[in-house]
């Protein structure tokens, strides 16, 4: 049996570079961040901590907004940043050969860090405006 291919099964520059392993892998961060996440600002605000202090929970959404980002976008951070791309098990990578190819993924893993970080900032913002 031949299996059809879609978009999002092949490495494309700067575009796809992890197949559907990588993203189970990812998505299981992401929803363990979450929970990490939401469990670091419940105790913030059961431990009284100032309003400011709050922010920190910008850290680790951070982090799982990186997460979902890379599974949603089918886009590994750190492989982009190495030049290589996985669509096998998770652990296997191949090397990005033509430059081109790596500084456009670059490009996307700069984009999706720096849009993680925006998501941060705004959850930080939120956990220090809760009425709580």
């Amino acid at each position: 049996m031949v299996m059809a291919r879609g978009p999002g099964d092949e490495y494309e520059s700067g575009v796809c570079n992890i197949g559907p392993d990588e993203i189970a892998h990812r998505l299981t961060l992401a929803h363990i961040g979450l929970l990490i996440t939401l469990g670091f600002l419940a105790l913030l605000i059961v431990t009284h901590v100032p309003l400011l202090a709050r922010f920190s929970v910008a850290l680790p959404a951070w982090g799982t907004a990186v997460a979902y980002l890379q599974a949603w976008r089918r886009f590994c951070v750190a492989f982009g940043t190495l030049g290589v791309f996985n669509f096998g098990q998770v652990g296997s990578s191949e090397r990005v050969a033509d430059p081109q190819m790596r500084a456009r993924d670059r490009r996307r893993a700069l984009e999706i860090v720096l849009l993680g970080l925006i998501a941060g900032v705004v959850a930080g913002t939120v956990a220090v405006l809760l009425p709580i």
